[in-house]
């Protein structure tokens, strides 16, 4: 799965867009410093969010909403549309 499929899952899954989610985490504390196991606890706990939707959402609390172009227009199940990840929900493309 994408960079994009997984955070849009995780929307599916909670209600609740990838911004959303990362204010939530803003709220608590968290940020690029936060060791991903916590990170990934509270998602599991809080949201019922697994380790592959909850990775995707650490790398944009970690490196922004920018990941590698080697995942732009390659092809497989990891390719991604852009590099610029977005985070304003399903409803908004």
């Amino acid at each position: 799965m994408s960079f994009q499929a997984y955070l849009d899952g995780a929307e599916k899954k909670t209600g609740k867009t990838p911004a959303e989610l990362l204010a939530a985490a803003a709220e608590r504390g968290y940020d690029g410093t936060t060791k991903a196991g916590v990170f990934l606890e509270w998602l599991k706990t809080d949201y019922d969010l697994g380790r592959g939707h909850g990775m995707a959402l650490y790398h944009v609390l970690k490196n922004g909403v920018q990941i590698s172009e080697k995942h732009v227009g390659s092809t497989g199940s990891h390719r991604d549309d852009s590099a610029t990840l977005r985070l304003d929900g399903i409803a908004h493309r």
